[in-house]
């Protein structure tokens, strides 16, 4: 398989086609190669825009809402990162290359190990992976610049603003299935700034909060 070829492909076809237009985080797609954090099995599919099952639960998200995220977040090299949800280790390995430190916490061991393996593979020093149930953040590294959340949530998860440090940024995935929308909540002078990119739909968090609903 010609990768680099596939590679053009997918940026051109899928990535900047999707508003995905900072060249840091275009250039970056080919220095962390997508196909070294895919399983084995389904390798040649790294580059196709779908999602990637990793396990009964976990999939990566298409390269084009990866790459979507990683650009909305604004990293300057300087930000301390949570991300919810590991999974490969893929975002976390992009989130690294343009960030201070990235904490990622995944709560499924198996699928951490395999994502420290895959990151030390890729050379990525500065992504701290551990293992836990981090939906409602994770106090233990806390205040983040940014914060990532790789699954969504069913409503716009308050309690994570808590831990973002002043001028921070939160980006989450909200709603319910079809209608979800990814936003970047910013934080300042103790107020959030929510602004709204698109709409898309991804599997929720394990063990999301879910809010109060009306029976009848």
């Amino acid at each position: 398989m010609d990768w680099e070829q596939a590679r053009f492909n997918m940026v051109e076809q899928q990535i900047r086609p999707w508003d995905v237009l900072d060249l840091t985080v275009l250039g970056l797609l080919s220095v962390v190669k997508r196909e070294d954090f895919v399983p084995a099995a389904r390798r040649e599919l790294a580059l196709v825009d779908m999602e990637i099952p990793l396990s009964a639960s976990a999939r990566m998200w298409s390269p084009k809402l990866e790459a979507r995220a990683v650009q909305e977040v604004a990293l300057t090299g300087k930000e301390r990162v949570l991300e919810i949800g590991t999974g490969s280790g893929y975002l976390a390995a992009l989130l690294g290359k343009l960030s201070k430190q990235v904490y990622s916490v995944e709560i499924d061991p198996a699928l951490a190990e395999q994502a420290r393996a895959n990151l030390a593979a890729a050379g990525i020093q500065n992504v701290t992976v551990e293992v836990g149930d981090a939906v409602r953040g994770w106090s233990k590294h806390a205040p983040y610049d940014v914060i990532v959340a790789s699954g969504s949530y069913p409503s716009v998860p308050d309690f994570l603003f808590e831990q973002l440090a002043e001028g921070g940024r939160l980006f989450a995935i909200v709603g319910d299935e079809p209608a979800m929308t990814a936003s970047v909540f910013t934080k300042l002078a103790g107020s959030i700034k929510q602004e709204k990119l698109f709409e898309t739909v991804i599997a929720p968090l394990v063990n999301a909060p879910q809010p109060a609903r009306f029976a009848f």
